[in-house]
Formats: structure tokens, sequence, C-alpha cells
């Protein structure tokens, strides 16, 4: 099969769902959709699904003799709204979309029923996934997690995933050493709450201890990363493995959200403002070269601006360099929804002036990181990513993955140099 004859597969949303993508490409490539597009879609925000369906009009437009098929999490909670489009062939949900038999049933013919959703409440389990590959990158990402037990406000993303289940920790430790056989030096353990690892497994590791479990048992893994994490779900062998772990990259994510706590508490969030800050301040002293990152949501409803501020602030106390900001977006059934909501223009004057301030917290992180020598993994051509996932431009081309070590000579556009040798 020729990589022209290959199913076409565009993905929109979190890193779960690009690896969600990869497994199913393995499966519509196996079943022999040659003449398929898929649609991983998010459902995050209604511009996230705005834009799916957008996608979707032209893809069609531009290949009208090929099969749309929609899945991901906008599909899992409203697949009625894909199954009314004439561009769709088939919508599938969340849970079947990672079984081979799917793909399998469906065919090159056009069979299967064009809507295969199920009630994504009832799963139980999330299979290990064995991928063999991933195009076209320097980093593998593994799923460990999917589903989450909580419902903060704002979030509809529970009822297109499920509740929290957790991969054995066998499982997992078979896909990284396969991924790393295969020539990966990075692997990122991803899902959709990480921290809530564990207790649905015989024994209840907690996530630090599937964490350890991997680095022993995969010792010739160089650079193990993690995806999100909630601040005060951190358990103590994971700051244990901060500390002493130098496979473990200095590169944390917090789903923070918000600085505020009457902003936190109606969001239903887990964690208050000064829990952040300790989760900073203790990852910093663990490690000076730590470089930590977070969600933040703009303008969720009913915040003022005294409630901006102290989620503003909080960029600065917690030196946030790599920060993720949404202006607030309304979802149809959530609770955020139904609350006093504050004005599309002040949440995008206040995710502006977000991203300002992560900008200049990013630029003050970079400075300091000029001269000091990093291993940097080749992600493209001359630009790669240190340890603390800092942005490298080097001097020259390298093959994709390679692992080096550099020392950068100076900074443009918050991206690191090294001077041509």
């Amino acid at each position: 099969m020729t990589k022209d004859n290959l199913p076409e597969l565009v993905t929109f949303g979190c890193r779960l769902n690009s690896y969600e993508s990869e497994v199913m490409r393995s499966h519509a490539e196996k079943a022999g959709l040659t003449d398929s597009i898929i649609i991983n879609t998010c459902a995050v925000t209604k511009e996230a699904e705005r834009q799916a369906r957008q996608s979707i009009r032209k893809l069609h437009r531009e290949n009208p003799d090929k099969k749309i098929i929609v899945t991901g999490c906008s599909a899992q909670i409203t697949p009625d709204m894909y199954a009314t489009m004439e561009e769709v062939s088939h919508v599938i949900g969340n849970d079947v979309k990672l079984e081979s038999k799917t793909w399998l049933n469906m065919g090159s013919e056009g069979q299967g029923p064009k809507v295969l959703v199920n009630d994504i409440m009832s799963v139980k389990e999330t299979a290990s996934h064995l991928v063999e590959g991933f195009e076209g990158r320097a980093r593998a990402f593994v799923q460990v997690q999917n589903g989450c037990d909580h419902r903060c406000t704002f979030c509809i993303i529970p009822y297109g995933r499920g509740n929290s289940r957790s991969v054995p920790v066998g499982d997992i430790v078979n896909q990284v050493r396969a991924l790393v056989e295969q020539g990966y030096k990075e692997i990122v353990l991803t899902g959709v709450d990480v921290t809530s690892y564990g207790p649905d497994l015989p024994g209840e590791p907690s996530f630090g201890q599937m964490i350890r479990r991997v680095l022993a048992l995969v010792p010739e893994l160089p650079r193990l990363r993690l995806s999100s994490l909630d601040p005060v779900e951190i358990d103590d062998d994971l700051w244990h493995l901060i500390a002493d772990e130098p496979r473990l990259m200095p590169h944390l994510h917090m789903s923070l959200q918000a600085g505020d706590d009457m902003v936190l508490k109606r969001m239903k969030r887990r964690h208050l403002r000064q829990d952040a800050i300790n989760m900073a301040k203790r990852a910093h002293d663990l490690r000076p070269d730590m470089a930590l990152g977070a969600d933040i949501i703009a303008g969720f409803p009913t915040e003022t601006d005294a409630m901006f501020q102290n989620t503003l602030n909080i960029i600065e106390e917690c030196a946030l360099v790599y920060c993720h900001i949404f202006p607030y977006s309304e979802r149809e059934g959530t609770p955020a929804a139904k609350m006093p909501q504050v004005p599309h223009p002040v949440r995008k004057e206040r995710a502006s002036l977000l991203r300002e301030e992560g900008e200049k917290q990013l630029k003050i992180f970079l400075t300091n990181q000029i001269k000091k020598e990093h291993k940097v993994i080749v992600e493209k051509g001359s630009f790669g990513r240190s340890e603390n996932f800092s942005p490298v431009r080097l001097s020259q081309d390298y093959e994709q993955g390679k692992l080096l070590t550099v020392i950068p000579q100076s900074l443009e556009n918050n991206v690191l140099i090294e001077s041509v040798s």
C-alpha cells in the first residue's frame, strides 16, 4: 500500500487525541479503508466543534469520492449533529474507535451502521493499544489513563470520555519498551486526568509508583515527560522522582485554570490558589532547572477585575513559562453556562493580558538558559527541545529524534540559538 493510499487523519484537540489517532490509523489501514478521511474531533470548546464541522465540509468539497468518518469527543457527546451532515458517512464513539473490529466491520464497501456510539459511562476499562510508531514525531505518547471522575462546572469532557480508567502497569511498560526499541528517545505519558491513575487497578498503584516501575523496567529509556497534572494530586513517589530521577524531564504542566479562590470554587476545582503556589515552589526547589506550564481560562463566569488580577499575578508568582490560555467558551449542558457571563470582548482582552505575561515569564526563563548545557532532542531539521522543553535553534539540520548536547549562545524571539561552530 502506497502512502498516497493510506487513510487521511485530521486530529483536533489534546495529546490523547493525537495518540488515539495513531491507533485508528493502524486499524483503518489494516481494514483497507484507503479512500477514507477520519476526523478525530474535540469538544472542549464550541470553537473546536465549529472548526471540525468546517473541516468536514471543506474536505468533502475537495474529496467528494472519499468517505468521511467522524469520531472523538464531540462525536461521542453530540453524534446526531454529525449524523445529519450529508458529508458524513459514519459517526463512531470514543470507545469503539479504538477497537480493530469497528474498522474491519466498516470495510471498504461502506458496511456498518452510520452511527455507532455507546454509553461511555458504562465503559469500565481502558485497554492498552500498541502503537507501532508516530508519523513525523521526535517523541511518542503512551496512554496511561482515560476519563475523569470529577465534574468541573465548565467541562463537558467526562461525557465524551467517561469515568476514570487506568491502563495496567505491565501494559504501559510493554508499550514504552516497544517504542524505545523502535528508536524513540522520549516518551510522554498522557491521559485525561493522569494524577487519578490507579485506584481501579489491583493493588491501587499511584501515578508515581507506576512511573517508578516504568523507569525501572525500561532502563534504556532516555527521557520521560508527563502531561497535565492536578496541583494537589502529586503523590510522594512522584515528588521523589522529580527530585532524584534525571530521566524524568524537569518540565511539569499544571491543570490550573485560574488563580483566584472564588473562581476555582465556582469551577469546582480540587485546589486553591496557594496549592498551586506551593506546588511551583516545591518543584523549583527540587529542580532549579524546572519549567512549569499551565492551562488557564480567561473570563470565567462571574470573574471580576480583582479575581482576574489574582489569576494574572499567579503567572509571575509560580513562574509559569508555558501558558496555554483559553478565553472561556460556554458549553451547553454544563453548570457554568448558566452562570452570569463575562462579556466576550472582556474575555478576549483578559486572555491577551495573560498571554503577554506568559511571554514575559518565558523570556525571563529562557534568558537564564543561555550559555548553559542542554540535552536537546531534534524535532525537525535544525529545531529541537531541551529537557525543560526550551525551544532551541540548532546550527545545522539533524536527523529527527537525535539527542544532542548544546550550549545556546543567544536568544531570538523566545528561541534559544546555538552558535554556528
